[in-house]
């Protein structure tokens, strides 16, 4: 697995996927190249919401979860700025080494270091994670089981070969990183362990458009999502996206459904929402009531449009027969002396002007 891009990770964060297990995840990046940005990040997620928060340009650890604010005592954020401060440093000096060794002294480099444990709370399983990347790509991982490095280049040679250093890495993501993680869920359950339900919406563009389900304000990100047909759950013309985090901690999700052009009957499609591990789901009818777009909008001004211009048709029709009147009637002579005015055809239209003097 890829590390993603310092920019991707700080927007979507790392969410966990099983339906009880439980995630702390640290993420450092110091980056050289990217102007306006923070020379070092410090992104800390339990349970794929925002714990703290740190960068160069602050040099502050900042709490992110109100719960933790009221259980932690005031020293240990400045326990945590010191040692992000530490962090940033050392991370500093690993973007100078790694430089030379890409043959790259200008440009963008980002060096990322992700680690991270993971808690079953139903069978007490612990899963951990460590790994080292330049620039999204991995160049180094802790296999855990076998306290070896796993290599993806030689540039990852420079780095923890320390064989004290592997034993502690590893007690810590299997004893240490644990022990935090159930202190912080324990601390913030009301708010981990609470169930948001989503607003559904049909979303279309127009006629010839997939329609969009469209599901926000949901958490946890534990959800599907997806179509069916007369109860039964279909795979033809579907295209489910990602998970995405809204900015006030829920989640958002959108499953496309791409109706062929010669069915153009929506009767018998759902929309369905569930949780993972609940029986209850949220469906939404595929009905013409229920769906939002554009395109019918410009449809009506469409037809409003064009019901006036058959108005103004008829109209102008009718102006035209009454003006032109019955054959017998005669242009005045314009040439006569005694013409106090002159008449001219313009078309079938009598146009009267002052007659020019002769």
């Amino acid at each position: 697995m890829k590390i993603l891009g310092v920019l991707s990770v700080i927007l979507l964060g790392l969410y966990s996927a099983a339906a009880v297990t439980h995630s702390l995840r640290y993420l450092h990046s110091a980056s050289s190249g990217i102007p306006g940005f923070p020379g070092f990040v410090t992104v800390v997620l339990v349970d794929g919401q925002p714990f703290s928060y740190y960068d160069s340009n602050i040099r502050r650890e900042l709490p992110r979860q109100s719960w933790m604010v009221q259980t932690e005592d005031p020293d240990f954020w400045e326990r945590r700025t010191q040692s992000s401060f530490v962090n940033e440093q050392v991370f500093k000096r690993k973007v100078a080494m790694i430089k030379p060794r890409f043959n790259h002294t200008g440009g963008v480099h980002v060096v990322q270091l992700l680690y991270s444990c993971e808690w079953d709370e139903e069978t007490g399983d612990i899963k951990g994670q460590w790994q080292f990347g330049h620039n999204g790509e991995d160049i180094l991982a802790l296999d855990l089981k076998t306290n070896t490095w796993v290599e993806s280049t030689t540039v990852a040679s420079f780095s923890y070969k320390n064989e004290d250093w592997v034993i502690q890495l590893n007690n810590y993501l299997s004893q240490g990183c644990p022990d935090q993680l159930k202190k912080y869920v324990s601390h913030g359950r009301s708010t981990l362990m609470r169930t948001e339900s989503p607003s559904v919406s049909l979303l279309q563009k127009n006629f010839l458009s997939p329609v969009r389900c469209h599901a926000t304000g949901f958490y946890p990100n534990r959800a599907v999502m997806f179509w069916r047909k007369d109860g039964k759950e279909i795979h033809a013309g579907v295209e489910k996206g990602e998970i995405l985090p809204n900015n006030d901690g829920t989640f958002q999700m959108s499953v496309d459904l791409n109706l062929l052009s010669d069915t153009p009957e929506k009767e018998g499609y759902e929309c369905v929402f569930q949780f993972s591990g609940v029986n209850e789901s949220i469906i939404t009818k595929l009905e013409e009531s229920n769906i939002r777009t554009n395109g019918r909008k410009k449809l009506k001004v469409l037809k409003v449009e064009l019901c006036i211009c058959v108005a103004l048709f008829y109209f102008f029709k009718t102006v035209y027969r009454f003006t032109k009147g019955p054959p017998s009637h005669k242009v005045p002579d314009a040439s006569s002396k005694s013409a106090m005015s002159c008449w001219s055809a313009v078309g079938q239209l009598l146009v009267y002007s002052p007659c020019a003097p002769t």
